[in-house]
């Protein structure tokens, strides 16, 4: 703990509201439920080499220009749907191990990777999700500092599902623990997740980005990423990639559903 001070606890809706230079230095926590912070987790457990996020079309190309093809996957979305020419689209259920193991992953995606891309000066950058949210909220325990939880939202739009993710994690970080200080997001947060988040599937299938998501054919992939606590690693971004802080990972998906 900060030499005895309150931890503060912050929670931004949508990455508008949180500058670039204020998540400089900070220990930030990027949520993106549906759907990239979930296959980002699937696709490194099972067995991706790395992946790199990017936030707009043409530093996907640079990058990838830069890396043997054999061992890249050009990966992630636009309106939800696979962008054209890429290997994978954004559905954890293709990340299976058969696809990507080895693999070097350059990722694109509406919301989350522009987040990451955003917050890529922090001196702690996690990705999280439902999949992993003790696991994260573990490590930020072990941080004992001010965190600062952003939501990716969808199009620049508060999001309910992240909103709900990050009041979980804030409501287990503060559980038996006066030590956690809570900005007006963080309480928010907290109250949405007891009126809504009781049944995170239901809750899915009735906000914007699920709704949406199911009538372009991606049912499926809301109730993959309700499953709480079905991961043990967190992603972490340090020099440009995201990796696993745990490397002692059981492969899943063996095939896509």
């Amino acid at each position: 703990m900060k030499s005895g001070n309150t931890i503060h606890v912050e929670v931004h809706f949508t990455p508008t509201s949180a500058g670039e230079e204020s998540l400089t230095g900070k220990n930030v926590i990027v949520i993106d439920v549906l759907r990239s912070a979930s296959s980002i987790l699937v696709a490194l457990t099972n067995g991706a080499r790395e992946i790199i996020p990017v936030g707009d079309m043409e530093s996907a190309y640079k990058v990838f220009s830069k890396l043997t093809r054999e061992v890249t996957l050009r990966c992630g979305e636009r309106n939800g749907k696979m962008i054209e020419g890429f290997d994978l689209g954004n559905s954890p259920l293709s990340y299976t191990e058969e696809k990507v193991k080895g693999k070097s992953i350059v990722m694109l995606t509406t919301n989350g990777t522009a987040a990451i891309v955003k917050a890529r000066y922090a001196n702690n950058l996690v990705v999280a999700s439902f999949l992993n949210l003790t696991s994260v909220v573990n490590l930020i325990k072990s941080w004992q500092s001010d965190v600062t939880i952003v939501c990716s939202g969808q199009d620049n739009r508060f999001s309910l599902e992240d909103t709900i993710c990050a009041g979980k994690i804030v409501a287990e970080l503060t559980k038996d623990n006066d030590a956690f200080s809570l900005d007006d997001g963080a309480r928010a947060a907290v109250t949405l997740d007891k009126s809504f988040g009781g049944n995170i599937l239901k809750m899915m299938k009735h906000s914007d980005h699920g709704k949406a998501l199911v009538e372009i054919g991606f049912e499926e992939d809301l109730k993959f990423c309700s499953n709480i606590d079905s991961f043990n690693g967190v992603p972490v971004l340090a020099n440009g990639v995201v990796r696993l802080n745990n490397e002692q990972q059981t492969p899943v998906l063996k095939r896509a559903s």
